[in-house]
């Protein structure tokens, strides 16, 4: 039986941003139980239809990878109580379809949201505002748990890296039922 291959989409392009340290996190959390990659897509242009067929091969690479992974993982940060413009785009362009014959490729994937920030309240609105995006685009949302993480600055080492303390038995919570969610899909 070959491994599951999750992809994680962060909805950060900075290079340190805590949403890419929390997909780091959760990658050394699953180990070796799955396959854990994080999407590249810095390099993916502004949604124009002007230019949709043929897409550039920024999105080619990117619908490939989505279509070669058997779930998504979505890390997103909250900008004025909404995930961000470039995760956006990247969601646009993943849910147009790739041809006349080829379907959009979120569909019928399994999904699960986590998030981090230094707000009080985590990313709970962005993600309530994903869940309502990628619900419409059909993909198989795990609801329970959601992590929207808060105050991301106390949990912080001397470097100023994210290090999970007080969150991280949510963290592991959510990786152990996801991976579930996700292998109950696959049988």
């Amino acid at each position: 039986m070959s491994r599951t291959k999750i992809l994680a989409i962060v909805g950060s392009l900075r290079k340190d941003s805590y949403n890419k340290q929390l997909a780091m996190a959760v990658k050394d959390i699953i180990n070796d139980r799955a396959d854990f990659e994080i999407l590249e897509y810095g390099d993916v242009p502004f949604m124009n239809e002007d230019i949709e067929f043929p897409p550039p091969e920024a999105v080619k690479r990117v619908r490939e990878k989505v279509k070669q992974s058997d779930a998504i993982w979505f890390f997103t940060p909250e900008y004025n109580h909404f995930f961000t413009g470039v995760l956006k785009n990247l969601i646009d362009w993943l849910s147009r379809p790739a041809s006349e014959t080829e379907p959009q490729v979120l569909a019928g994937k399994p999904a699960v949201i986590s998030g981090i920030s230094i707000a009080g309240t985590g990313t709970s609105m962005a993600q309530d505002h994903l869940v309502t995006l990628l619900s419409f685009l059909d993909m198989d949302i795990m609801n329970q748990p959601r992590l929207p993480i808060p105050k991301a600055q106390e949990q912080l080492d001397e470097e100023g890296r994210l290090k999970l303390t007080t969150s991280l038995p949510f963290v592991k919570e959510q990786v152990d039922a996801f991976l579930d969610f996700v292998q109950k899909r696959m049988n």
